[in-house]
């Protein structure tokens, strides 16, 4: 297994994982491709000392975008939403 800072990249921060993470004590990161959910319950449990209850992870394909006639793609993001126990908290900001 590589460094635990190496795993999760960055939180995401969004309107949608602010209200999971307000009501369901869930935190969504952006973490590293081919990590798996044992790697990520791991690597959270070490950088912020919580316990974790579950992982889920998703591998979100890009998008394409367009500029005028130049057309590109977003990058390929894999998400983990992780589940803290209750009465512990993760603060983001």
């Amino acid at each position: 297994m590589s460094n635990a800072r190496d795993i999760i990249i960055r939180p995401i921060v969004t309107e949608k994982s602010m209200k999971l993470q307000d009501t369901d004590n869930k935190v969504t990161f952006e973490v590293k491709r081919g990590s798996n959910k044992t790697e990520v319950k791991i690597a959270i449990e070490e950088i912020f000392n919580v316990k974790v209850e579950s992982v889920n992870i998703m591998n979100c394909r890009p998008k394409t975008k367009r500029v005028g006639k130049y057309v590109g793609q977003t990058s390929a993001v894999r998400k983990a939403i992780v589940k803290v126990a209750a009465g512990q908290k993760i603060n983001l900001i």
